[in-house]
């Protein structure tokens, strides 16, 4: 019975730890989000913009576009250009590529981040390939838009932008049905 002691206080403790686990698991996504915001990193961009804006011929935003693949993913993805000089207000186009390399079909999904974080809710996608799953078949290339416009609104002081798009495999999840067809 001697021992009984030491063992209840070590499953008490166990307990313990497991509880705290579980909180800081479930606090970690608005920590990541407080963290990021104040690093200024991984803006989060919204859903479809379907206003229009007046464009601002006095002033110029470069926008660079980069692409990477999350581990597993073994397709080819890039943007057909490294950058561009927008007008605010104005809707620009950018082509992304991808290329399933592959002997099979497979589905990813893109997912997009601004950055500076703080002007995330002045960029605008009209359309974007990150609003769908992308199914492509093997040895399938498709070019994918991505139409946005940077607000007028955004502080005069942000000069540049980085739309950056990481892709992943979610084949194993949401088999693919049917190959791409555009948009």
């Amino acid at each position: 019975m001697a021992d009984s002691v030491p063992l209840k206080r070590l499953v008490t403790r166990l307990l313990i730890l497991v509880v705290a686990m579980f909180a800081f698991g479930f606090a970690l996504v608005p920590i990541y989000d407080v963290m990021c915001k104040a690093f200024g990193i991984n803006g989060k961009t919204a859903g479809q913009y379907e206003g229009s804006q007046v464009v601002d011929p006095s002033r110029q935003v470069r926008v660079q576009f980069l692409s990477t693949n999350a581990i597993d993913m073994v397709w080819d993805f890039y943007a057909k250009a490294d950058e561009v000089v927008v007008n605010p207000g104005a809707v620009t186009e950018m082509l992304f590529v991808a290329y399933n390399p592959t002997d099979k079909p497979m589905t990813a999904q893109a997912v997009p981040s601004i950055s500076p974080a703080e002007a995330a809710m002045y960029f605008h996608k009209t359309e974007c390939f990150c609003f769908t799953q992308q199914v492509l078949q093997p040895g399938q290339r498709i070019e994918m838009p991505v139409r946005f416009i940077v607000d007028r609104d955004m502080p005069k002081d942000v000069k540049h932008l980085t739309l950056a798009y990481t892709l992943f495999d979610i084949t194993a999840r949401q088999p693919p049905v049917a190959a791409h067809t555009g948009g």
